[in-house]
């Protein structure tokens, strides 16, 4: 009979959810990859939550730099915005998630737009 130890570990890596870690095997939190935390957040694209209706003004990638806008250490990436739904709204930075609450109104401008 096997052990209650060797059914645990033989677990799919698509339960609950959770991606494995190539080089550990180790499960991650759902929210584990960068684009997925940003989502359709790049510069130009606004969206609206609870909390308001936010231009995207820039994107941080760099961990350092995040680190330092968000006063976190742990910090991967930061999206700076603006709300528009206030007159007076200054940019900040924010480091929450793209969640389902989150909808996306106008997308990011392109890189490059033909002029004909």
């Amino acid at each position: 009979m096997p052990s209650i130890a060797s059914m645990h570990t033989a677990a799919s890596p698509e339960h609950e959810g959770r991606k494995e870690t190539p080089a550990t095997g180790r499960p991650h939190p759902h929210y584990s990859d960068v684009a997925e935390q940003i989502g359709p957040r790049f510069p130009g694209a606004i969206y609206q939550n609870i909390d308001g209706r936010f231009e995207v003004l820039s994107l941080v990638t760099d961990p350092a730099d995040a680190a330092q806008l968000l006063r976190r250490d742990s910090a991967r990436w930061a999206v700076i915005v603006r709300d528009t739904l206030r007159p007076d709204g200054q940019p900040f930075a924010v480091g929450s998630v793209w969640t389902t609450s989150d909808y996306l109104i106008r997308p990011a401008r392109t890189a490059y737009a033909s002029a004909a």
